[in-house]
């Protein structure tokens, strides 16, 4: 397998480095898309949501993302396709999620990352009525958590975070259902001729979930410390407990796997 979405360019990560192979070398050809820690700083800081992840699809499925910016919108499934626009206003894509649901826009949860880049897009959502969850980080989960929005509260994700979260977010949605459009942002021309060596020509393309994720995808999350989406690294005296999910498209099953490690050395 070759890692597409790793933890940045082979000069700069010692392993896991995007265009790493890995693997015994026999076997059908995959892409992988690794995250060995979601949202460090929640991990650092001993947060709520840090996670690790990873997703492999067929080779040529998941798209080589550079290491920059993604503008975002994610919703989850049951609504018709085209509910959300990433062109559009914030207050549209409130309105037309709401009319979706058939509830109203103060009814409706957008979940942001708290940063000073997303000042408009707070006012701009708060504007429309709608409530705003301002998260710290860990925009991968952020997105995952609007396929259940009935159980998390959340409905939309929106703003603008890293373009590899953006991929493996992709990845899930593609096993769980629901929209989602990226733009890479590119503002300057090494990221313009950073995502031309990717293959990436149109600067301003919109990405949707296909686009990002396609084939028999699979992704596995597990929690780091305990969030909203998955449970955190359980420490006993002479075990060790962690919590998993289990994502596939072609099946389109979701599986819970709760462990017990009892051989805590193979974590040395």
């Amino acid at each position: 397998g070759r890692i597409v979405i790793g933890e940045g360019d082979e000069d700069a990560a010692p392993m896991l480095y995007i265009g790493e192979e890995i693997g015994a070398g026999v076997g059908p050809r995959v892409d992988l898309g690794v995250a060995a820690l979601e949202g460090s700083t929640l991990c650092a800081k001993d947060m709520p949501g840090s996670m690790a992840v990873v997703a492999m699809a067929p080779a040529g499925s998941l798209l080589h993302a550079p290491d920059v910016y993604m503008d975002k919108i994610a919703i989850g499934p049951g609504y018709p396709e085209g509910t959300i626009d990433l062109d559009r206003d914030p207050g549209d894509n409130i309105r037309a999620l709401a009319i979706a649901k058939g509830v109203r826009a103060s009814e409706i949860t957008v979940s942001i990352l708290d940063r000073p880049r997303h000042a408009e897009i707070i006012r701009n959502c708060r504007n429309a009525g709608a409530c705003v969850r301002l998260i710290t980080d860990g925009d991968v989960a952020a997105i995952i958590l609007t396929t259940h929005p009935f159980e998390t509260g959340v409905d939309m994700y929106l703003g603008r975070g890293g373009a590899s979260e953006g991929v493996l977010a992709a990845c899930v949605l593609r096993c769980a259902g629901g929209q989602m459009q990226g733009r890479l942002a590119l503002e300057t021309r090494d990221q313009i001729a950073q995502a031309q060596r990717l293959g990436l020509l149109d600067a301003r393309r919109k990405y949707s979930v296909g686009d990002m994720a396609a084939g028999d995808v699979v992704v596995c999350v597990t929690g780091v410390t305990a969030g909203p989406l998955v449970g955190g690294v359980s420490l006993g005296k002479t075990t060790i407990d962690t919590e998993t999910i289990v994502y596939r498209s072609a099946t389109g099953t979701i599986r819970r796997i709760h462990a017990i490690h009892r051989a805590a050395g193979k974590f040395d």
